[in-house]
């Protein structure tokens, strides 16, 4: 038991996983597979007033840290065994994370737009905001 807590916490140590911990968008560049990413978001009108958790993370505590705690785990275990793309893909978890997240800054813009679809129609915001969050 001794030896799993000693790796968990030089993992967690040479990792950086106090950075994953924090707010700080800075903090998701550790891997590189991240960096196109980050400066697709610096550039974007996303990037002067939301950071990575107001996007990514649900809006309250239990569901942010879940999230991150799922994530973080799933993102350690790729990046250690190198079993991830180059070209990060969405997964549907987070996806409906992400969609929560524009519907709960952008709740007055799409108002109207939700009001002309059947109520059970769903359609993503990257259906016309193909570039929204980080430019490509």
């Amino acid at each position: 038991m001794g030896t799993l807590v000693g790796v968990v916490v030089f993992t967690f140590s040479y990792a950086n996983g106090a950075a994953y911990l924090s707010n700080d968008p800075a903090g998701c560049i550790n891997c590189h597979v991240m960096k196109a990413n980050y400066d697709g978001w610096v550039k974007s009108s996303h990037g002067k007033v939301a950071v990575c958790n107001d996007c990514h993370t649900p809006h309250n505590f239990v569901g942010k840290w879940t999230t991150k705690a799922i994530n973080g785990w799933n993102h350690g275990l790729a990046f250690t065994t190198g079993r991830f793309p180059d070209n990060i893909q969405i997964k549907d978890h987070n996806l409906r994370v992400t969609e929560e997240s524009c519907l709960f800054c952008h709740a007055s813009v799409v108002e109207g737009i939700q009001a002309t679809r059947r109520h059970d129609q769903k359609i993503s915001c990257v259906t016309c905001h193909s570039n929204v969050g980080h430019l490509r």
